[in-house]
């Protein structure tokens, strides 16, 4: 490593060039062939796949997304010939928009349900001929445009659903920015250099930028989401800095103890570099532990964040040290420099705030350590509450066009009309289809059910289709007990004794199977992530109890996490405070990629936390001075870099999106607690009451593992 970071900073100018090449190179590559992103995903051998896809093949028409314009009048009604006249001029432009299978009207002889009962407001569904991932823009732009300009004052038309919902779902535009510019100021406030500040921006603005272009080119390879490209930028801003960060203070801690420029990078490359290596690499094996879910967006995810994690390893490891050669000692701030030149070296952090920090963690470790616990593990407690569901446009900011026709439809017709059910039935003789509408009618009287809607079918069809309103909001419990009841009691009584096949499907069994599919798969890729985890850092460490105090911490930081995700959005302590609707389920994917992005950026603190006190350990065998030191000379960078992630993720809740600010909530709380709490106070704590056993590993165990030590060897630091 040392004599590759010699060469990255004597060739520097080299370095810069061919940065540049690559990024303009993918840049203009990516301007000429664009991207490919798709956001739809499959639930294979889940009942409401079967039944989309038994919808796709026999009623194509109506296996497609279903939407709802909503209209509603403060007064009359709206049977009122001026509110048909208007709403019918309506209907016809929007039925006339390609993609549009039908249109249901409520003016039709068999559209009366579709009017409320006082009147007021009335809905028509628009059933689209593809799902919403899958439909043009243009036409959904179309749609709303239409359904827009037929407002008035005395007529309210809204629309909602699936297709409206994801082409409203934009990430926020301004949170990079927001990112960069917290990082900057955070940077600037701890190293009080502007050639510091810079160095690390522009490491990370060069991966991020190349990773997008990256990212677009890889969509065309395999289906990525469209979402993949925000999640990778947050990830890649936040390690991006943490490496760069790191990085630069050993560079700093050099400078002032008396080395030149050139020997400070080769030895902060040889020795930081090292454990960026490690903590990248396990960045990447806690992402890709989302393909043990076998989810094929969130596959697409996974490789899209470790491409960018690659990205920010890479210019972190060749770009920084090329920089730091143009930047000579203005890195370090005037008045450190006047220090410097004034009162000669010095070694780092011998004194100041985090010294003696760790001072006096070393000297009150069991009480520390119990204070710590108790506040991690309160905070962890509501996740025992746990449940994965479906936000719908009841989370909405209450002046998006979903959000008032979701409580439109609410107010008028109930709150499970967002969320209809579709029982998708095979018939195939004259007694299948007598045992379906014996089925139909049992199922008006059964509690939990507001309504029952055959869909009209042509003689001889094989397929029958029966919408099931439940008395319940989608999102709400009660819902997901409705369709386990009718999956395990309800269908299988009707079907007995005939030839009848039913199948519950439609969005809202769609999303409560995928919960059910994470629910489920959710230990599995817990125990692959950790055990991928703790072989790393054994193998880095050479130690066991290293690896193990990571895994326990790591689950203890996510932990926590969701424990502030469950009262925050679950329970309703906050969401309301933040327009971000009343208390509901966690998004059923929130646990898998939160756990990948939590994992790997403790895994970093870690990282870069025992590295040092490793690095030390080597060399005096003296495991208090070894904690000591390496608390106090990783703690501002620790939580220097906690910060800038804090600011960034904070950033996200504002934005009115449900989805984003459960992420911002969550990764916020996590960084906070993880690098502010458990790596400033538990882990070293807990390495104090451990003592040499932290470092203790068999023999027989050492023998057969590879030797790839964070801290270089003994003729690599002569070569330094």
């Amino acid at each position: 490593m040392a004599s590759f970071a010699r060469w990255c900073y004597r060739h520097r100018i080299i370095v810069v060039i061919a940065w540049l090449a690559v990024l303009l190179s993918v840049f203009g590559v990516e301007r000429f062939v664009g991207s490919a992103y798709s956001d739809t995903f499959t639930l294979p051998g889940t009942e409401s796949s079967r039944a989309l896809d038994l919808l796709a093949s026999a009623l194509p028409k109506q296996s497609g997304d279903s939407d709802t314009i909503v209209w509603h009048v403060p007064s009359g009604s709206v049977s009122d010939p001026a509110v048909q006249t208007r709403i019918g001029a309506l209907l016809k432009q929007v039925a006339a928009v390609p993609t549009v299978a039908a249109v249901r009207s409520p003016y039709s002889p068999a559209g009366a349900a579709q009017i409320s009962q006082d009147g007021r407001t009335a809905y028509a569904t628009v059933a689209f001929s593809k799902l919403a991932p899958s439909l043009p823009k243009a036409d959904v732009r179309r749609v709303m445009a239409l359904v827009k300009a037929a407002g008035t004052a005395s007529l309210q038309v809204e629309i909602g659903g699936q297709a409206i919902e994801q082409f409203n779902r934009t990430p926020p535009s301004n949170s990079m920015a927001i990112g960069l510019v917290a990082a900057a100021i955070i940077i600037l406030l701890a190293f009080g250099s502007l050639f510091g500040m810079a160095l690390p921006l522009i490491a990370a603005v060069v991966a991020l930028g190349t990773a997008t272009f990256a990212i677009d080119l890889f969509s065309h390879a395999m289906s990525v989401s469209s979402i993949a490209p925000t999640l990778a930028a947050l990830i890649g801003l936040g390690v991006g800095i943490d490496y760069a960060l790191f990085i630069l203070t050993r560079h700093r801690d050099g400078l002032r103890a008396g080395l030149s420029p050139e020997d400070a990078a080769v030895r902060s490359l040889n020795t930081a570099g090292r454990a960026v290596l490690f903590a990248g690499g396990t960045v990447c094996v806690a992402l890709l532990g989302l393909l043990v879910l076998r989810l094929s967006f969130l596959t697409g995810m996974a490789y899209a964040s470790v491409i960018t994690v690659v990205l920010t390893m890479a210019t972190a490891l060749t770009l920084l040290p090329a920089l730091l050669g143009f930047m000579g000692p203005r890195v370090l701030s005037r008045r450190e420099r006047r220090r410097l030149a004034e009162s000669g070296p010095e070694e780092a952090h011998t004194s100041g705030f985090w010294a003696r920090w760790a001072g006096f963690v070393s000297r009150r470790p069991v009480i520390l350590a119990l204070a710590a616990l108790v506040v991690m593990l309160t905070l962890a407690s509501p996740v025992i509450d746990l449940r994965l569901g479906l936000s719908d446009a009841g989370n909405d900011p209450a002046s998006s066009t979903t959000r008032k026709a979701y409580d439109l439809l609410a107010n008028g017709f109930g709150p499970g009309s967002n969320g209809p059910l579709l029982l998708v039935a095979q018939v195939g003789t004259p007694a299948d289809t007598a045992a379906l509408g014996v089925l139909t009618q049992s199922l008006q009287h059964m509690p939990g059910v507001a309504a029952v809607v055959p869909f009209p079918s042509k003689p001889g069809a094989k397929v029958a289709v029966v919408q099931v309103v439940p008395a319940s909001a989608p999102q709400d419990v009660k819902t997901s007990e409705l369709i386990t009841h009718l999956r395990t009691t309800v269908i299988p009584a009707a079907e007995k004794g005939s030839g009848l096949r039913v199948l519950v499907g439609g969005a809202t069994a769609i999303f409560d199977d995928f919960a059910a599919i994470i629910s489920g798969k959710l230990p599995l890729f817990i125990g692959v992530i950790v055990a991928l985890g703790f072989l790393l850092l054994l193998i880095a460490f050479r130690s066991f109890l290293v690896p193990a105090t990571a895994a326990v911490m790591n689950l203890l930081a996510a932990a926590a996490s969701f424990g502030v995700i469950v009262a925050f959005f679950q329970w309703g302590w906050g969401s309301n405070l933040l327009g971000l609707g009343k208390a509901g389920p966690v998004e059923a994917f929130l646990p898998v990629i939160m756990l990948a992005v939590l994992f790997g950026l403790s895994m970093d603190y870690q990282v870069f936390l025992v590295s040092r006190m490793h690095e030390e350990w080597v060399h005096t065998h003296d495991n208090r001075h070894s904690v000591i030191l390496g608390q106090a000379t990783t703690g501002r960078v620790i939580t220097a870099a906690a910060a800038i992630m804090i600011a960034v993720f904070t950033a996200f809740v504002f934005g009115g999106q449900r989805v984003i600010a459960e992420f911002g909530i969550g990764l916020a709380a996590a960084v906070f607690l993880d690098a502010f709490i458990l790596r400033t106070v538990l882990v070293p704590s807990i390495m104090h009451l451990f003592g040499r056993a932290n470092w203790w590993l068999p023999r027989a165990v050492d023998r057969h593992m590879p030797h790839l030590s964070v801290e270089p060897t003994s003729d690599e630091e002569r070569e330094a």
